[in-house]
């Protein structure tokens, strides 16, 4: 995280932590589908971003192997309680989006891959680029990071965004 980013939570830490929920991003150059049920993002960014809903509306990056090796950290992590994600991959002539529930994250030479458990759609690999947005959860991004905050059961954002 940036000098920029801890700002930003010093001046969240006042904050009630149910105020306070991230949703994360990654983007990779292609994906792979493994036959025993791991998915791999190739081409990994160094980067994940995250991003937060209002009325904070806190964002930044945190670095792609600090965020895997946070995965069980905390309270309320995503090692305890799996997240939902959503895959975007990009094909020659559509996107196709699948929901899938993450765990056991392995970052390997610019590779990250995941076991995951599909819940809506069907995976498929792709030469193309691929993003997964990875639902909302508290987590320690940084020691003055809110954690412990529990999901919501929909996102609001992604209905508003429905709508329009």
């Amino acid at each position: 995280m940036t000098d920029d980013d801890d700002a930003q939570f010093d001046e969240m830490v006042g904050a009630e932590p149910s105020d306070v929920e991230y949703m994360f991003a990654q983007t990779a150059k292609g994906l792979s589908v493994n036959l025993d049920g791991r998915i791999t993002l190739k081409g990994v960014s160094g980067t994940t971003l995250f991003f937060s809903d209002r009325p904070y509306r806190l964002t930044g990056h945190i670095h792609t192997d600090q965020f895997v090796t946070s995965w069980g950290e905390g309270d309320d992590n995503f090692g305890e309680d799996p997240p939902n994600a959503l895959l975007s991959i990009f094909e020659e002539d559509a996107v196709n989006d699948v929901v899938v529930i993450l765990t056991d994250p392995k970052l390997s030479n610019g590779d990250l891959s995941y076991a995951v458990e599909v819940s809506d759609g069907e995976l498929s690999p792709s030469e193309g680029p691929a993003s997964l947005f990875i639902d909302m959860i508290g987590r320690p991004l940084s020691p003055v990071s809110v954690a412990g905050v529990h999901r919501r059961g929909r996102r609001r954002g992604r209905r508003r965004a429905m709508r329009r």
